[in-house]
This record gives C-alpha cells, sequence and structure tokens, in this order.
C-alpha cells in the first residue's frame, strides 16, 4: 500500500503582480479499475479526481483528473501574486478522501 503524501513548490515571497509557478505532486497509486492483479481479480478504480488551489479562500485553479493520468499525479500552473496570504491545496480522491495541504506567500510592494 502506497502512503499518500502531497508536496507543494512555490517561492516564499514575489513582488506584487509577478507571476509566479506553483507546482504539486501527489504520491497516489491511481489505480483506473481496468487492470487485473495476480489472481486476475480486477484492482478497484481508486483516483485522484479532483485537484484545487484556493488563493485566500477564492479558486485560483482546479482541475478534474481521470483515468488516463499516471500515478503520482504531477500538477504545476501559474498564479499572480496580488497579496499576500495563504494557498490551501486539496485534492479528491474517489470514495471521498480529501488530501490537504496549506502554504503561505509574502507579496511585497
Amino acid at each position: 500500500m502506497v502512503t499518500v503524501q502531497p508536496r507543494v513548490q512555490l517561492p516564499s515571497e514575489v513582488a506584487k503582480d509577478d507571476i509566479f509557478e506553483v507546482r504539486t505532486l501527489i504520491s497516489h497509486p491511481m489505480e483506473t479499475g481496468l487492470r487485473l492483479d495476480e489472481s486476475k481479480h480486477v484492482i478497484p478504480r481508486h483516483l485522484i479526481n479532483k485537484f484545487t488551489c484556493r488563493y485566500n479562500d477564492a479558486v485560483a485553479f482546479s482541475v478534474d483528473i481521470h483515468e488516463s493520468v499516471a500515478a503520482n499525479p504531477y500538477v504545476s500552473f501559474y498564479l499572480r501574486a496580488t497579496e499576500s496570504g495563504r494557498l490551501q491545496f486539496l485534492w479528491e480522491e474517489d470514495g471521498g478522501a480529501v488530501y490537504r495541504l496549506e502554504s503561505s506567500i509574502t507579496v511585497r510592494g
């Protein structure tokens, strides 16, 4: 069994109105429900199906994820630095599990 481990990389400080990159990775097996185990039984579907980033409680980026995404999904996107605050990252899994990670950013100027 793989331990689900979300990770995020972004700058801690950015100039106002600069565009910065956010890189995320979550360790997750991403089973499609289409593979068989050694006993020829279907391995149940087990996917991260949605990723959302909130910047000071407003949705800044969101994506639906489907079967074609490989294990350990990597998502990279850009945001504009408007104000200092909190970034909240949410990965939603089939079955209702939600993995959360938070980070802060300081906007200068």
